[in-house]
């Protein structure tokens, strides 16, 4: 989503502001624009460009501009198209305020409305210029500037993070944070401002984490954030973890087909990282007991997205290994249902990020009543595992594609150890269990990239052709076969705009059998267990009998199945409950072709973005 910088300091801010937002640039945008206090003259200089940081560079190194405070932004439209009139900075009438935002500003049009009648002249369509205004109502020329900003942020709802540099106050950046991920990054006689520590990571040693509902002023020797009541917020500087590695596409031709021959690597890296903890290190990165973990009675697995359908597939693991029920649950909605606190309950929060906006918001609301917590994230320094109770990482590396490919596996691998420890723990199987589901993740690792080796060049010179012709897709599945479904339903539509749905094979009859035609091809995923095999193919034939055009993804042995499609990719027989994640790189790959084929931009998406920060 958007991404926000501020500097203050000692140094030029041009270049790091720029730098930061190219870091930052994997998480979707479509407009960029800076603003500084201009060490020429002491104006306040802006550039936007509609398009990308390098547009935006260019004009900046043809207008001359530079200065010793600064903000930069990437913007990914919510409110109004991407224009320059729309992209940030933002600023107020008299055009000495810049201000950048990620987030939503729920109450906007209200303050607006008051805003205009007061006189205040708006150009953009965006909710983020209202802050502009309001700044210059409530803070310039207070005599309490602090107890102004106060007041001013007071005002807002919705979430927000936000970065304000005036010409009345040209050596101070105001920041403000509600629901969005803010960072300082502490230096010496410098401070930066980001929404993710990436942004300057290497520059400083430090970071402060930006506490929710706080905001403050942040100079180059220091900085002090208030909560709403103005009272001093005592915020902790740690070590800078983060470390910036230039990630670079190689040989390949885009980043998803890079992170997708990464993901062997990958997995076997997750599974090491859990193999290498010591006894009792499990239960405290957890935040749990071990008697907690023996005595769980329901598991919960709150995501968005990929990372629900990860959720929705880890169900089966947790059920079938563990005995206890599982539940994955949209973050989007979940909150918005009666709850029913489980002091019992494991709620494992997935996000790969560990900024998304739904899921960080539904687990305020599960810590407000004290219960588990878990954060299942790629990121250790992401709001989410400050925010729950414990946390449990993925080894994916930086995944820059908007279309998840490697995180989506890890997060599979990940749940898929966590549900045989807790099935150890709980006496179900021993020891010797839990390493064999380890060699079966590795082993699955293996499969995962020799299947997509053994079928790339066809799906490139023969399939991708002719499937980029079709308008609609089917995808179908049952059991753990059906959430797998939705995924690939979701990576065909995300890069190559094509329309898909994926149901559930039993339905067919119940209402989508009506849309089966020779110009809507319909894509299955098989089962191993023969009970679920034969009834799925009970329903290929189905679609045949309507003259259906079928896509197999069978296991071997499958006979009947590859025989019935009219394009059949075979994959290896595995551990019962990992054929998705057998499945996962051809899966992948088939709508990459697609996508390629159909001359999309693959790795960033139309309207997409990589981290969802805003509901």
């Amino acid at each position: 989503m958007c991404s926000v910088i501020g500097y203050v300091g000692k140094r030029l801010s041009c270049p790091l502001v720029l730098e930061g937002l190219k870091r930052l640039e994997y998480r979707g945008y479509d407009s960029a624009g800076f603003a500084c206090v201009n060490s020429s003259d002491r104006s306040l200089s802006v550039q936007k460009a509609v398009g990308s940081v390098k547009q935006l560079e260019a004009q900046i190194a043809d207008a001359g501009i530079d200065g010793y405070v600064a903000v930069g932004h990437t913007r990914w439209a919510t409110h109004g198209q991407a224009t320059k009139e729309n992209a940030h900075p933002h600023l107020d009438c008299t055009k000495r305020i810049a201000v950048v935002h990620n987030g939503i500003i729920e109450n906007f049009q209200d303050l607006k409305d008051v805003l205009v009648l007061q006189g205040h002249l708006f150009v953009s369509d965006t909710d983020s210029e209202v802050l502009a205004h309001l700044f210059e109502q409530y803070v310039t020329g207070a005599s309490d500037t602090h107890e102004a900003f106060i007041r001013m942020v007071g005002q807002l709802k919705g979430a927000y993070a936000f970065v304000i540099i005036s010409l009345e106050y040209p050596d101070i950046l105001f920041v403000a944070r509600r629901g969005s991920p803010l960072c300082i990054g502490v230096g010496k006689e410098e401070m930066f401002v980001a929404s993710d520590p990436l942004a300057f990571a290497q520059q400083v040693e430090y970071v402060a984490f930006v506490p929710e509902r706080t905001c403050g002023v942040v100079s180059k020797d220091s900085f002090v954030l208030y909560d709403r009541e103005g009272m001093a917020v005592q915020t902790p500087i740690e070590q800078l973890e983060a470390e910036w590695i230039a990630v670079e596409k190689g040989e390949h031709e885009h980043f998803m087909l890079k992170e997708m021959y990464e993901q062997k690597q990958a997995i076997a890296r997750t599974v090491h990282f859990y193999q290498s903890m010591k006894k009792g290190q499990v239960e405290e990165t957890l935040g749990v007991t071990q008697d907690f973990l023996r005595d769980v009675e329901k598991i919960y697995l709150i995501g968005c997205g990929t990372s629900w359908h990860a959720g929705r597939i880890a169900e089966f693991f947790f059920e079938s290994v563990t005995g206890v029920p599982a539940a994955a649950v949209l973050a989007s909605e979940f909150r918005h249902r009666t709850f029913f606190p489980h002091p019992k309950a494991l709620y494992i929060a997935i996000s790969q990020s560990g900024e998304t906006a739904d899921v960080l918001e539904t687990i305020r609301m599960i810590n407000s009543h004290g219960l588990s917590t878990v954060a299942l994230t790629n990121v250790a320094s992401s709001s989410l595992v400050r925010e729950c109770q414990g946390f449990w990482l993925t080894q994916a590396g930086p995944e820059i594609a908007v279309a998840s490919t490697k995180a989506f596996s890890t997060q599979l691998t990940s749940l898929y150890w966590l549900a045989h420890y807790v099935a150890q723990i709980k006496g179900r199987i021993d020891q010797k269990q839990l390493i064999q589901a380890e060699r079966e993740l590795l082993t699955a690792g293996e499969l995962l990239e020799a299947t997509l080796e053994e079928y790339k060049h066809e799906v490139i010179a023969q399939d991708a052709p002719i499937y980029s012709a079709f308008n609609r897709y089917i995808f179908l599945g049952r059991h753990i076969s059906y959430p797998f479904a939705l995924e690939a339903a979701l990576k065909l539509k995300e890069i190559s705009y094509i329309f898909a749905q994926a149901y559930p094979a039993g339905e067919l009859k119940h209402g989508p059998l009506a849309l089966v035609e020779k110009v809507v091809p319909v894509v299955v995923f098989s089962h191993s267990d023969p009970v679920i095999y034969h009834k799925l193919l009970a329903n290929v034939q189905e679609v045949k009998a309507r003259d259906g055009h079928v896509i197999a993804f069978a296991l071997e042995g499958q006979y009947e199945l590859i025989a019935a499609a009219d394009r059949a990719f075979v994959v290896p027989q595995s551990a019962p409950l990992l054929a998705p994640l057998v499945m996962a790189g051809l899966m992948q790959f088939f709508c990459y072709a697609i996508a390629n084929a159909c001359g999309r931009s693959i790795d960033k998406p139309r309207n997409l973005a990589k981290s969802v920060t805003v509901e």
